[in-house]
């Protein structure tokens, strides 16, 4: 991995975590994700299953940690089993985590090969009564393909009928919303390194560059400095581009007079950032387009004040909306006939702002968190409106990530990236 060793102590608080919400005698078991192929001998590069990470620090494939906090013998209430490795293995695909490096990334105690899963499992599984399956129940999710872990639930409900089953998911939601120091600091580290790949473009970009150069000159800099790269696949729109939401082609030469919405962000250690700026491309606003600019910026900056301990999502979802339509009737995009005549379920605003304006981010860019309870210190959430005209041939988006604090304002994790229009146009300009 290009990211430096992270503290075991991170690893161990999140088990414990995890173990202190699990049933009297019950098993968890987490599976790293597939390789996944492409075609011929071809696969897509391996990620690892962000739950696994999370409870372990194990970030190779074929590897699986299993927690039984009821074990009788105490050696095996926290096993990770992970894959022997050889010399055949170590010559074509680099070397494997040996046993010794597993303990001390996890900080568990016992290690075993991934052969001795079947035998283990079976026998720790004569000690309980029930079986935690990590299943995915994320809002967003849109599953097809088999997971590792579909196919062990599935061979283990007929292997072991007798058991009683129940969901990590709902563990997992509670716990991984609130970040430990630790991964505050990791998400931390990730915005400043698309902080670096962002001041590069500022100096980078002008008419008749292509999205795609963007795009290259944003990876060099987030590999140079130790993430894999981008968090998410890279928008980099430039004019009515910026108008598809989850516009990815990035193929479009960049012109004159247009404005550049990129929403970009690099990984660090599987943690995310995101962020989204809008610049010109030739290092200038128009007026209209400041005035549309610093619409969005004050609804980012009123939104991101709500974001405190006991706001509740949808009610916050709400009153982003209202803040909205006040800046959506001062633009002149909106009159009052149209608020009056609005459909309830699609508001008015959302002609022009038709997405959310905030997700949990950490592990993964939409990651795991409560939504219909009361946010909690140490969330942390993205806040990103936008405005989009395709008549104007305009989209405006700006986006921060930012950690909910027990006392106080929000700390911005992206505060030094710039935003406001004075220094966008002053940096562009050198």
């Amino acid at each position: 991995m290009k990211y430096e060793l992270i503290k075991n102590t991170l690893f161990i608080k999140n088990r414990k975590k995890f173990m202190a919400q699990m049933k009297p005698k019950s098993i968890a078991v987490f599976n790293s994700n597939d390789i996944y192929p492409i075609s011929a001998d071809s696969t897509l590069p391996f990620e690892q299953h962000r739950d696994i990470f999370y409870l372990s620090g194990a970030d190779q494939e074929e590897t699986i940690l299993l927690l039984f906090p009821d074990a009788l013998n105490s050696k095996h209430k926290e096993v990770l089993f992970v894959r022997e490795t050889n010399e055949h293995i170590a010559i074509w695909e680099g070397a494997k985590l040996t046993k010794e490096r597993a303990k001390e990334i996890s900080g568990i105690e016992t290690i075993y090969w991934l052969t001795d899963f079947e035998k283990v499992f079976f026998d720790l599984m004569t000690e309980s009564d029930t079986i935690y399956f990590n299943t995915n129940e994320h809002y967003r999710q849109s599953v097809e393909t088999q997971t590792r872990e579909d196919r062990f639930i599935q061979k283990c409900k007929l292997q072991f009928p007798a058991h009683q089953y129940a969901k990590s998911n709902s563990i997992l939601q509670n716990i991984r919303g609130v970040k430990e120091p630790e991964e505050i600091a990791l998400m931390q580290t990730a915005c400043d390194i698309t902080e670096k790949g962002f001041r590069r473009l500022l100096g980078f970009i002008k008419p008749g560059v292509w999205e795609y150069e963007i795009e290259a000159e944003l990876l060099h800099e987030f590999i140079r400095n130790r993430s894999k790269g981008f968090a998410y696949s890279p928008i980099i729109a430039s004019g009515n581009n910026a108008n598809v939401l989850h516009y990815l082609e990035n193929n479009q030469q960049c012109k004159d007079g247009e404005l550049i919405l990129m929403d970009v962000a690099a990984e660090y250690a599987n943690y995310s950032s995101d962020l989204t700026r809008t610049v010109p491309v030739n290092g200038k606003f128009t007026q209209r387009q400041k005035e549309v600019y610093k619409a969005v910026l004050r609804v980012k900056n009123e939104a991101t004040k709500m974001l405190i301990p006991g706001t509740i999502w949808a009610d916050y979802h709400k009153e982003c909306g209202k803040i909205m339509t006040s800046e959506l009737l001062g633009l002149g995009l909106l009159d009052k006939a149209d608020i009056q005549n609005e459909n309830k379920d699609w508001p008015a605003y959302k002609k022009y702002f038709m997405h959310g304006t905030s997700h949990h981010i950490g592990l993964n860019t939409h990651d795991y968190g409560e939504l219909k309870t009361p946010m909690k210190a140490n969330m942390v959430f993205t806040v990103e409106p936008g405005i989009y005209i395709p008549d104007e041939n305009m989209g405006i988006r700006l986006e921060d990530d930012v950690v909910i604090q027990n006392n106080g304002a929000p700390f911005n994790l992206m505060n030094n990236i710039p935003i406001e229009i004075d220094e966008i146009e002053s940096l562009m300009s050198k």
